[in-house]
């Protein structure tokens, strides 16, 4: 057994998932007005609500605060990816909505019968379809800040959850300071993450049946994501500003939410307009839809609700019945892969087991990319689609089901790892050329371990750095079990190291330092506590 065996370590397949996202978030390209996003960003998925390139933003960065949690010695590009995601969500395109959808749809007589039915009987015909959101009309008129509007609260709420797993992986505020994002007519508004959180919560707290996104539409599936950022603001900010959404959901159970006399789910909303006093659900057992799209983010802020309300979809769509076939009735993988992320992350095994079966038959997994003379080292999944990049939205969900531990995707932001910014760090990769496998700080030393990134550079030369080390004197540094002899100090608390792009593990230890333990526990719950690092008050050194 390695040294290192126990560390985590993160898969083939969430690596090759990394170096994609990498190459998708780094490469420039234009969403200002007069330009287009590259089509790798997905415009297509479950229209007409989520067809929109922000929308891929958001749900590549859901596998980020997981994988920092896996690999805490090494956060850099996650943190690169994560500021490219966020530099696009202030521009034309992220808001392209808002900022040309403007009055009521022309075409609302002519909408396909796939999007009638997320449309109220009586409505249809003179109702604007969701994903159509109405700036200009009653009762708020034209507003130009596609922030600080009355409506359009999925764009700021998506954002501001968006911000906080940036802030949640580097650790920095860079985006605390003024930013311009793009507005109606070209306009700019300057707003900093913190200003953004705070409008939130007191919109919140002055509209306790929820904000609208579209005009005049009310989503608990957009509310439960503008609270799951709140609450992880509050986590890395020392802010309180989440409890206008735990309000919230006591006053959407009272008010949205019917049970039957057995006391089982019959309505849950898609979404409720009240100008309209009109609730748009499914009929059941089709209402389970309706619950599911809000579950992953519930999950985490209400975890008994969140796992009522997954019980309630899995049982009437028969998911959890091994004599019942896992039907695709809805024609969009979302709702199969919100499954199977809900039900690993409550230890629900035999519904896991069904819906990973059904999705990887029509998940269609591939290795793609070009490097050189050898293909293939980045991966996604395609559904089945004819289409040169892997569906953005959905292979991003089905990756995060993928990565890490049951338990993951609730621990990210409930108890996120912020011990992590002060202790030893890995720095300087040459990413993507070096992959990353793993890289831990347990009680004994940091453990890093390596492999080639890209096949055509292996066995080259190459350096990385570990700063916030406790003294860089005394320190024992070995490669794949041996004493190592090629590093050098660069000041008191960072040494450079030279190497080769080849697999390779490192073990680096500061003697005579207190040893560290583990506190809390590696669990599997919603409400599971990270593993976290404090000095012993007695104890000898690690390595001694």
């Amino acid at each position: 057994m390695s040294e290192s065996a126990s560390i985590p370590e993160l898969s083939e397949q969430t690596r090759g998932w990394l170096r994609y996202i990498w190459r998708k978030s780094t490469t420039p390209d234009d969403w200002t007005e007069q330009g287009t996003p590259r089509d790798w960003w997905d415009r297509d998925s479950t229209a007409p609500m989520c067809s929109y390139p922000r929308f891929d933003l958001g749900e590549t960065s859901y596998i980020l605060p997981v994988v920092a949690d896996m690999t805490p010695a090494w956060r850099e590009v996650y943190t690169r990816i994560a500021d490219e995601l966020v530099g696009r969500h202030t521009t034309f395109w992220a808001a392209i909505d808002w900022l040309t959808m403007i009055g009521h749809d022309p075409d609302q007589a002519n909408y396909p019968p796939e999007w009638q039915v997320v449309l109220p009987d009586r409505l249809r015909g003179r109702y604007d379809a969701p994903g159509w959101v109405a700036n200009g009309v009653e009762p708020w008129g034209l507003q130009p800040d596609p922030i600080g509007a009355d409506g359009n609260l999925f764009f700021r709420g998506f954002f501001n959850l968006l911000l906080s797993v940036y802030k949640s992986v580097s650790g920095d505020d860079k985006w605390e300071q003024p930013f311009a994002v793009t507005g109606y007519g070209g306009r700019r508004f300057d707003w900093t993450h913190g200003d953004i959180a705070g409008f939130l919560h007191d919109q919140w707290a002055e509209r306790p049946q929820g904000m609208h996104c579209e005009n005049t539409k009310i989503w608990p599936f957009c509310l439960s994501a503008a609270g799951l950022g709140l609450q992880l603001y509050d986590k890395v900010s020392n802010t309180r500003l989440h409890g206008v959404y735990d309000q919230w959901l006591e006053y959407a159970q009272r008010n949205y939410l019917v049970k039957n006399s057995a006391g089982d789910l019959s309505m849950f909303p898609m979404y409720y307009d009240p100008l309209e006093d009109e609730i748009c659900s499914f009929p059941d057992p089709f209402v389970a839809y309706a619950a599911l799209v809000a579950t992953p983010y519930i999950l985490p802020q209400a975890p008994k609700f969140g796992a009522w309300l997954y019980e309630q979809a899995a049982h009437k769509l028969g998911w959890s019945n091994p004599k019942v076939p896992v039907l695709d009735i809805i024609h969009d993988p979302r709702f199969l892969v919100i499954g199977l992320l809900i039900s690993r992350e409550l230890g629900d095994n035999l519904t896991e087991s069904r819906l990973r079966e059904a999705v990887h038959l029509r998940s269609d997994p591939r290795w793609f990319g070009d490097t050189g003379q050898t293909p293939g080292n980045q991966f996604g999944y395609w559904f089945g689609l004819d289409a040169p990049w892997p569906r953005g939205q959905q292979s991003a969900l089905l990756m995060v089901c993928e990565t890490g531990e049951p338990g993951s995707w609730c621990r990210a932001f409930n108890t996120p790892n912020r011990s992590k910014f002060d202790e030893p760090t890995v720095t300087g990769i040459d990413y993507p050329a070096v992959d990353v496998l793993s890289a831990f700080n347990d009680e004994q030393a940091l453990h890093l371990k390596i492999a080639p990134g890209l096949p055509e550079r292996r066995g080259s030369s190459t350096t990385f750095r570990v700063s916030q080390l406790p003294a860089t004197s005394n320190l024992d540094v070995r490669c794949d079990g041996q004493s190592y002899p090629h590093w050098r100090v660069i000041d008191a608390n960072q040494i450079e190291v030279d190497t080769n792009i080849e697999k390779h593990e490192f073990r680096i230890v500061s003697c005579g330092q207190p040893k560290r333990k583990s506190v809390g526990a590696s669990v599997t719950t919603a409400a599971s506590e990270n593993r976290i690092y404090v000095p012993e008050t007695s104890g000898s050194c690690a390595c001694c």
